[in-house]
């Protein structure tokens, strides 16, 4: 037999339009039929990869967090995602799938199979059939946020970033989790949300919060939200947003305030921002975002601010590749020559310019301009 065996009815003909599709999943794993809802991207495609986010609670946590996806991959503020929920409102279930042990704080029997249906059936099925990046997102409510915290103890975690709201902890997870956290050699993006109002579990969770922000690791971001005017029934539908951009700030065009705060102070080369960001996103996400025209005149702007001129050089090829129609690549090379002193391969350079389209500030005059300052000063 094979490692896992099930039946995802009528998905094989989804027509992938954007549409959410609630089917039946048949769990080798649990040895029983569950509800899982679907939701793809309305322009999906075979060329590029989606991270995936994994909803418990769906029947309450599953529309919010379809409706922040498709706001924010509609605006370019994250990635377009597909995402999948699992349904535990039915009987409770959600007890039985993620309760725990009191004593050891481990999960329950049916939890450890629960465990077992998410990693091995219901995340593979995706991943073998749908082009999933390798970045995935975990988000429960309660009881269901306290069980996403057991996919860190596994050597690699299925998941990059967790949206834990208003947990429910198990027994010692207020040391365990910091603990575990600080000892991961992976990138993990964490979230806590929770109310003012108080808990039982409200003390824990604050431990563990100051614990966890103590920890000073590179690739460990920990973000902590709490809400004044929220009880523990309404946190549910707080934060989401709030969670995504804290995730996915560097999928987002650079800001004013990012500009001064991180180009402008910053003693790396002004073009290694733009490099490692880009191959971060493309580290986390699985495929090459296309250069921003935003970022590149973010990072031109803070070039001539900085007197980085041999940031320019590497900026006008990415010019060249992103925009190649246009004269953003040779008008950028041409000052780097310019500023390098080498007046005949800067003319030779803004010529090329003056014949490629205009774009954004640049136009074919200020070429021109740049030409006749030449001809003038050298005589070319």
């Amino acid at each position: 037999m094979k490692k896992y065996l099930f039946l995802l009815i009528g998905l094989i003909h989804l027509t992938l339009a954007g549409q959410v599709k609630r089917e039946i999943f048949e769990s080798f794993k649990l040895q029983e039929r569950r509800d899982v809802s679907y939701y793809f991207p309305e322009n999906y495609t075979e060329d590029k990869k989606y991270p995936l986010l994994v909803v418990l609670d769906a029947d309450y946590l599953f529309d919010i967090v379809v409706a922040n996806a498709k706001l924010y991959g509609t605006h370019s503020r994250m990635p377009e995602a597909i995402v999948v929920g699992v349904h535990q409102s039915e009987d409770d279930l959600r007890w039985d799938d993620c309760d725990f042990e009191q004593t050891t704080g481990l999960p329950t029997e049916k939890g450890a199979m629960f465990y077992e249906f998410l990693g091995t059936e219901l995340i593979p099925y995706l991943e073998t059939n749908y082009n999933i990046a390798p970045f995935k997102m975990y988000l429960g409510y309660d009881i269901t946020a306290n069980f996403g915290n057991y996919f860190l103890f596994k050597d690699k975690s299925y998941f990059n970033s967790y949206v834990i709201i208003s947990p429910i902890l198990a027994t010692d997870m207020e040391s365990r989790i910091p603990s575990r956290l600080a000892d991961m050699d992976q990138e993990i993006f964490y979230n806590m949300i929770l109310e003012k109002e108080k808990t039982d579990d409200r003390q824990r969770i604050l431990q563990m919060s100051n614990a966890i922000q103590s920890i000073s690791k590179e690739t460990l971001h920990y973000y902590f939200d709490e809400y004044d005017n929220a009880d523990h029934l309404s946190i549910a539908t707080y934060g989401v947003s709030k969670a995504f951009d804290n995730v996915f700030k560097m999928f987002r065009p650079i800001s004013p305030k990012e500009y001064k705060a991180e180009i402008l102070t910053s003693d790396e080369p002004v073009f290694k921002y733009l490099e490692e960001r880009y191959d971060r996103i493309e580290n986390l996400l699985g495929y090459r975002k296309p250069v921003e025209l935003n970022d590149i005149m973010a990072i031109y702007a803070g070039s001539l601010k900085k007197s980085d001129f041999e940031s320019l050089k590497p900026l006008a090829e990415v010019c060249k590749q992103e925009f190649p129609e246009t004269m953003l690549g040779f008008y950028f090379e041409g000052e780097y020559y310019e500023q390098l002193g080498e007046p005949k391969k800067a003319f030779k350079t803004f010529e090329k310019a003056f014949q490629m389209e205009e774009i954004d500030f640049l136009t074919k005059d200020m070429a021109l301009e740049k030409i006749d300052a030449l001809k003038a000063d050298f005589g070319y």
